[in-house]
């Protein structure tokens, strides 16, 4: 598996501490407002859970799956395939995010949540591919851990047709993998 990575963008040292640095400014930011974090699955499932665990206050946790790839390319129609188990009406929510590349997905999920009657709904994105962006989308995540080239990456749960998500790193897959 690992020699089909063309390089590392981002070790465990460097996830670690971002990971740290951001878990302590939403510390910051959501002291006594009890958040609840929407994860979407499935490539946040590593970030979602290594954010709330250094998380300081009480908050609960949900999770969204939706969909909008067909292996390296987005479909460009995001469907939800599950939905929140919790009312999220009045509450601060905080959705934490793999990565931010054209922003639909996350477009849909944040109108999603606000249309539900969120007090506040924020995005907390562990990776961010402005180059990606789809012109439409005007989101600005309020939390950003990394911004990264238009390169395809896997690891620390970003996959390739469900492959890699369990790599420890963020490494770049050589194109001919993905090509084929």
């Amino acid at each position: 598996m690992h020699d089909q990575i063309d390089h590392i963008l981002l070790t465990e040292d460097q996830i670690s501490s971002k990971v740290k640095e951001l878990a302590a400014q939403l510390s910051w930011d959501y002291e006594g407002k009890n958040p609840l974090f929407v994860g979407v699955l499935k490539g946040v499932v590593f970030f979602f859970s290594d954010i709330v665990r250094y998380f300081e206050h009480p908050c609960q946790l949900d999770f969204l799956r939706i969909s909008s790839y067909e292996g390296t390319e987005s479909s460009g129609q995001v469907k939800m395939v599950q939905g929140l188990s919790q009312d999220v009406t009045g509450r601060h929510i905080v959705i934490l995010e793999d990565v931010f590349d054209t922003g639909k997905s996350l477009d849909f999920t944040y109108n999603y949540l606000k249309s539900l009657g969120a007090a506040s709904v924020e995005i907390c994105t562990f990776l961010d591919k402005p180059e990606r962006r789809n012109p439409e989308v005007t989101l600005q995540p309020k939390y950003v851990g990394y911004v990264i080239p238009n390169e395809f990456v896997v690891g620390y749960g970003l996959d390739y047709n469900e492959y890699f998500r369990n790599l420890p790193y963020i490494g770049v897959l050589k194109p001919e993998i993905y090509e084929n």
